[in-house]
């Protein structure tokens, strides 16, 4: 019997990427294409889900072919991932009616949701999903456009997500995990782990992908999708799931107590827990397979952030480095080596895109707080990665505060590159963070999971075990202190402002 392969493949806000994995687990061939995050309005984000989703899943299922030299046959199962939640209206032959609109950062919603609460109660929401409503919420963004494009609402076969379009192309079928399920408030119910029976205010049931666990086989490849993926027919692809998820299975956490930390371009936290645990504040619902449950929070701003300050104030920076081929973001954090802990009284409000957790405010605005005519670009460079760093750790207060006993920290994304941003969040909070030798992400993880939903692992356990902890990043107690009055400073800043926010909003 020839040897096995499984492809993974996610799709993020700006870079999809793919990896083939062997039996060892390890990575043979890879492949990543850039792309962009249309905002035609201030408050929205959108994707082009057949130019930029399904593109790039061709795109990256070939190369990756090419690259490796495996033949398709030889691919036992396909996995995806992307960024979740998001809406997309499709017709009946799964042509998109709109650009998607994706998950948290995209806050056009807000009539919609003050409506839903003053409708169903904000707090019976809560008590009935878990988890509070807001811009995350893909059914709100469905009741937009029934109120705001009735045309294409008329128009449309299926409301789906982005990992349900994927499958969807590869297979015929349309399905969605109920980790991703789950952030449809407030139309998924925790109890029966399915929609709800009632819902005539958003749509109709069958306009709904069906529920799944996230390493279930649904489908198989079409001889359509053969064509234009250059994938065999026959393959099994898997439910997939959200890129958050994907990327916390890829580094290990499964077990309670475990924790992932996401850089990218917003900041995802999985806390995984064997209970199901609310807090308003944050999110919560079903993890990748029965009985177990996550604690789940995510900040609209982190590698979106650092990307704004390159395009705005560091475009020098930027060009050096494309004449160069180094990495402008290495090169601004190593112009901002030398600025101390604190950033000499500069704090920085990261809600450049309003917040998610745990302030949960979509009319949230970014700020700079503390200027002087000391301070440098550095100064505000080093400050916008210490705001993320008090943003996390804001979360990490509230973890303790319900005695969910974090025992393991893993970080990953593009940020954990950045070994000053990444220190100055382990001295910020006082947790040691830890990384794993493969750092490719939520594509690595959709490869495991196909792995697994085929059987030719046994359970998720023995995959993990050859999951291999690369660093960890302990915290300078000393300088932990430092940050002491910034952490309070961070705080305080958003309830001194919040009132004027809303009103110019």
């Amino acid at each position: 019997m020839s040897k096995q392969y499984f492809l993974g493949i996610d799709i993020g806000t700006y870079e999809s990427k793919g990896a083939l994995v062997d039996e060892e687990a390890q990575i043979i061939a890879s492949h990543s294409c850039p792309h962009t995050m249309e905002s035609p309005k201030p408050g929205y984000a959108e994707h082009d889900a057949e130019k930029t989703w399904w593109a790039d899943f061709c795109e990256i299922s070939k190369a990756i072919l090419a690259k490796s030299g495996v033949s398709p046959r030889d691919i036992a199962s396909v996995g995806c991932s992307t960024i979740a939640p998001c809406c997309l209206p499709v017709d009946k032959d799964l042509n998109p009616l709109r650009k998607a609109i994706l998950y948290g950062i995209d806050v056009r919603a807000v009539e919609e949701i003050s409506y839903l609460e003053g409708l169903y109660g904000k707090h019976q929401i809560f008590e009935k999903c878990g988890t509070p409503l807001t811009s995350q919420s893909a059914a709100a963004k469905i009741l937009w456009i029934k109120n705001h494009e009735p045309e294409i609402y008329a128009r449309t076969d299926k409301f789906i997500t982005g990992s349900t379009y994927l499958v969807a192309k590869l297979t015929g079928k349309f399905t969605i995990d109920h980790y991703t399920a789950a952030t449809w408030v407030p139309i998924y119910d925790i109890e029966k782990k399915d929609w709800d029976s009632d819902l005539s205010l958003f749509c109709r049931r069958e306009q709904l992908a069906d529920c799944k666990w996230t390493h279930e086989i649904v489908g198989e490849v079409t001889e359509k999708a053969s064509r234009e993926t250059g994938l065999a027919a026959g393959t099994p692809v898997t439910t997939g799931t959200a890129d958050a998820s994907a990327e916390a299975f890829s580094v290990g956490v499964l077990d309670p107590g475990d924790m992932m930390l996401m850089f990218g371009s917003s900041i995802f936290m999985i806390h995984v827990v064997d209970h199901f645990t609310k807090d308003e504040r944050l999110w919560a619902g079903p993890y990748l397979f029965p009985n177990t449950y996550a604690i789940a929070a995510g900040m609209s701003c982190a590698g979106t952030l650092t990307r704004w300050f390159r395009d705005n104030f560091a475009r020098d920076v930027a060009a050096e480095a494309n004449a160069s081929g180094e990495n402008a973001y290495a090169m601004m954090a190593a112009l901002a080596k030398d600025i101390p802990a604190g950033s000499e009284g500069l704090v920085v409000l990261p809600y450049f895109s309003g917040e998610r957790t745990p302030i949960n405010d979509p009319l949230a605005k970014g700020l700079i707080f503390g200027l002087n005519l000391h301070h440098t670009r550095e100064h505000v460079y080093n400050a916008c990665l210490e705001g993320v760093g008090y943003g996390i750790n804001q979360h990490f207060e509230i973890f303790d505060e319900r005695n969910m006993r974090t025992k393991k920290i893993m970080a990953v994304g593009g940020g954990t590159k950045n070994e000053k941003w990444i220190q100055a969040v382990a001295n910020i909070s006082g947790k040691t963070i830890h990384t794993a030798v493969v750092e490719m992400g939520a594509a690595y993880g959709d490869a495991l999971l196909s792995a697994l939903g085929i059987g030719f692992y046994q359970n998720s356990e023995e995959l993990t075990k050859k999951i291999q902890l690369k660093r960890s990043i302990f915290p300078d107690m000393a300088v932990y202190q430092t940050y002491a009055p910034y952490r309070e400073q961070y705080y305080l800043l958003y309830q001194a402002t919040k009132d004027i926010m809303h009103r110019y909003s």
